[in-house]
């Protein structure tokens, strides 16, 4: 299942953060395709994911629109759902 977050408009931190809230509710394996402006988020995402065990397994660069998919990886501790 891939779910999409639309981070249009937002800038560096901003679009890793909204990745990390919506991946931290996410099962092990599922995918998130991250839509933005800022272009900072290719190297940003990418950097975030090796950290926290994620992975991004595509991306894209129109000149406009960036599109990273970001799948997610398994957690010891199981996704965190919130209220």
């Amino acid at each position: 299942m891939t779910e999409r977050l639309d981070a249009r408009g937002l800038f560096c931190p901003l679009p890793v953060i909204r990745t990390q809230d919506r991946v931290a509710v996410m099962a092990p394996g599922e995918r998130l395709e991250v839509v933005a402006t800022d272009h900072g988020v290719l190297n940003d995402i990418p950097a975030w994911c090796r950290i926290n065990g994620h992975r991004v397994v595509a991306s894209r660069d129109d000149g406009i629109e960036v599109i990273l998919v970001v799948e997610v990886g398994a957690s010891p501790d199981g996704p965190i759902h919130g209220p």
